[in-house]
């Protein structure tokens, strides 16, 4: 099997690569961080393609630092001799205060660290944004759902009007 062929156009240089979108519907979020992450080679061109899911991912502590588990990078089509574990422990680069912000608030019964976005900053570089979440109830769910449509029809009869 021949490796796919890719083009200079399609990397993302800068941009958005990934984002949950259940993270705001699932969780209330308290605390929002950008972190950097620590990744090898062969997931960074994995991530330029756009091959990224951040849907499950959350924030772990791994003595006194924090990793990100459970993100999927898929494998670079491209490889030469050596590739990555798709779902592998990738740590987060943060400032202690930030760690220690973070792993204080892990440490309560019902807080997760909560991957929001996925994305190359204007220096090209992998960023993660991550939040502290309480999980909702299903209660809450309903009500962010009946808001959501309510904001959704109202734009709709104000742009009949407009």
């Amino acid at each position: 099997m021949s490796a796919k062929k890719t083009k200079m156009s399609d990397f993302i240089s800068t941009g958005l690569v990934a984002q949950n979108r259940r993270a705001s519907f699932d969780y209330h979020i308290s605390e929002k961080f950008v972190a950097g992450i620590e990744l090898t080679g062969t997931e960074v061109k994995s991530l330029r393609l756009g091959h990224a899911n951040i849907t499950d991912a959350f924030g772990i502590d791994k003595n006194g630092e924090v990793y990100i588990s459970n993100m999927f990078i898929a494998e670079y089509s491209n490889k030469g001799y050596s590739s990555h574990a798709e779902k592998r422990d990738r740590k987060l680069l943060l400032k202690k205060k930030e760690i220690n912000d973070i792993i204080g608030s892990i440490a309560k019964k019902g807080t997760t660290l909560v991957a929001i976005r996925l994305f190359f900053n204007e220096k090209g570089r992998a960023k993660l944004e991550v939040g502290l979440g309480v999980g909702k109830k299903l209660y809450d769910k309903r009500e962010t759902e009946k808001t959501r449509d309510w904001n959704r029809e109202k734009a709709r009869v104000m742009a009949k009007y407009a």
